[in-house]
């Protein structure tokens, strides 16, 4: 098929899916007393604005905004401009969240932050800083495949197709001379595009035989019985590639930039302190796990998933080329032209004030 057809069909595929987002608790309901999240005293309103509007998935790679929501960052930061967070099963879902209105600001994965770049004509979003990197892993069936050519012929579980993780495995299966055809998923090995909350499942019942999937899914495939046949860290150079975002819609930064460098420098707050605390961190990211989806991760799954996440406020904009270019190879993208698809000004603005090194956008800046 060309890649041009193939481009529309996979843009077709992502209009056509719902919006997905979760309802959300107004920030602070589920406060403690030695919880942060509550209004300070006083506390004036970011650039007139009632609420800034924040969306995230229920992933641990999306850890500094689970956190950062949790123990009050983000709300310190905007006064009394309410944080309204969201949370999605899918980039496209948040893209189109986006694009509405619905959210102002969103925690995304780099393939959708692509094609909502790509498909507005570089006119919907605007990457305005990086959140983590690693966090995802090839697991396998052990009785099936022990090698990483027993994994020819088999079937593997991504989350979608088009996204990053999907992407990934098509690129590595091309890599190993195998041909799949990125549509149907059909080929050499066969991938089945499968959601997150559904993939262990479809592992226990043996209708996959593994999965290139973030964690913590990769941990309950492990828990479930599964072997790490691959961690993705290790296909890259210093073993760093984007795995999560911070992307705002480009009126919302036009017309309201204290807002935006509020969240910001939340968010650098929020690693730093990630960063120094991790392991109340995993318990902060965990803890809003559960006031998101009514469920906490158990240790056997939290611990090793939280070890294999590094969070930088670098966007790692190099390795975001690159997954682009994964992309164009696989037939799911049209060579796309992604000048501007950054605009670091406000967070290196926050570095510096914090006495850090400025980080770079690898010439695609706006």
């Amino acid at each position: 098929m060309p890649a041009t057809q193939a481009f529309r069909r996979t843009l077709a595929v992502i209009a056509a899916l719902p919006l997905l987002t979760l309802a959300a608790c107004g920030y602070g309901s589920e406060a403690k007393d030695d919880d942060t999240a509550k209004v300070a005293a006083g506390a004036k309103k970011i650039d007139g604005l009632d609420s800034v509007k924040i969306g995230y998935f229920g992933n641990l790679t999306h850890a500094t905004a689970l956190v950062g929501v949790q123990k009050g960052i983000f709300q310190k930061e905007l006064g009394a401009t309410e944080v309204e967070p969201a949370t999605f099963n899918a980039g496209p879902s948040e893209i189109e969240a986006l694009n509405s209105g619905s959210i102002d600001i969103g925690w995304i994965g780099p393939s959708p932050a692509i094609n909502g770049f790509t498909k507005s004509g570089g006119k919907s979003l605007k990457i305005i800083g990086g959140s983590a990197s690693g966090g995802v892993k090839l697991v396998v069936n052990p009785k099936k495949i022990k090698t990483l050519k027993d994994v020819e012929g088999k079937r593997i579980a991504t989350p979608q197709l088009g996204n990053t993780q999907d992407v990934a495995f098509l690129n590595w299966a091309a890599e190993q001379g195998w041909k799949v055809d990125a549509q149907s998923g059909k080929g050499d090995v066969t991938v089945v595009r499968t959601d997150n909350k559904i993939t262990p499942d479809a592992y226990k019942s043996g209708s996959v035989d593994g999965a290139w999937v973030p964690e913590p899914t990769a941990s309950k495939l492990v828990a479930e019985g599964g072997k790490v046949l691959l961690d993705e860290s290790s296909l890259w150079p210093d073993k760093k590639f984007v795995i999560t975002n911070i992307i705002v819609r480009q009126a919302f930064l036009k017309e309201h930039p204290k807002a935006v460098e509020a969240v910001l420098k939340a968010s650098v707050e929020t690693n730093k302190w990630i960063n120094a605390n991790p392991d109340e961190a995993k318990a902060a990211a965990n803890k809003q796990l559960e006031s998101d989806s009514g469920k906490a991760l158990p240790a056997d799954v939290l611990d090793p998933a939280w070890k294999s996440i590094r969070f930088t406020d670098d966007p790692l904009a190099s390795t975001l080329h690159t997954e682009a270019d994964h992309a164009v190879k696989a037939g799911l993208l049209e060579k796309p032209n992604l000048n501007g698809i950054y605009d670091l000004t406000l967070l290196n603005k926050v570095l510096k004030a914090e006495g850090a090194s400025a980080v770079g956008d690898a010439g695609l800046g706006s």
